[in-house]
């Protein structure tokens, strides 16, 4: 059976999903070309409430396929601490894996056409990207008129999301702890940052 059916990495909360959503800084978006063939794009993106928007060129290749086919999946992915095999099994070179986090989205790309709504999406980009500061806030004015309407904004609807955790679940639990020990005594700032995401999931015990 494939990994991804596994049900003990299913994570269906939907706070849980959307901080996690809120934390990762890019994701890759999955759609159909105007020739139809498949095609996916790395980009930043930024959630407010039930909606992914992302942002870029109404000329490239990604906004002509959307106008065509807005039909998409959107991944969104938090790499975590790899797990050497030896952690597993002193032998066997099976158990080496990666812990991770993971929400996919489906649904259907909408062209945020109000330039209101584009200045609120972009200024949201901004706090994300740089919320140190130094930069006039993007409103719908003269200043930033001219970005908006050269700008194409999308939004997806958060609705349908799935997530896949992988931090251990599989394991029972006295190796899960030994693992999470383990991985916090290399003490990366990822290997923490694992530890952490353990724990706020319930699988550490305290």
């Amino acid at each position: 059976m494939s990994e991804l059916r596994r049900s003990e990495f299913a994570v269906t909360d939907a706070t849980t999903i959307r901080e996690l959503l809120d934390s990762v800084r890019f994701g890759s978006l999955a759609y159909l070309r105007v020739d139809g063939t498949p095609g996916v794009s790395v980009l930043n993106f930024v959630r407010i409430e039930d909606l992914i928007y992302f942002h870029g060129s109404p000329h490239g290749e990604r906004a002509a396929s959307l106008r065509v086919n807005p039909s998409v999946a959107f991944l969104a992915a938090d790499p975590l601490a790899l797990i050497p095999s030896h952690f597993l099994h002193p032998e066997l070179a099976c158990p080496a894996t990666q812990f991770f986090r993971s929400v996919v989205i489906r649904g259907e790309v909408r062209i945020v056409r109000d330039r209101a709504e584009k200045a609120i999406a972009l200024a949201a980009f901004m706090q994300k990207l740089q919320p140190e500061g130094g930069y006039a806030p993007v409103r719908d004015d003269d200043l930033y008129r001219k970005s908006l309407e050269a700008t194409e904004v999308f939004a997806l609807p958060v609705g349908v999301a799935t997530a896949k955790f992988k931090l251990g679940q599989n394991l029972p639990a006295h190796k899960r702890r030994e693992v999470a020990d383990r991985i916090a005594e290399r003490g990366s700032s990822v290997d923490l940052a694992t530890v952490k995401a353990m724990r706020e999931l319930g699988l550490l015990g305290d």
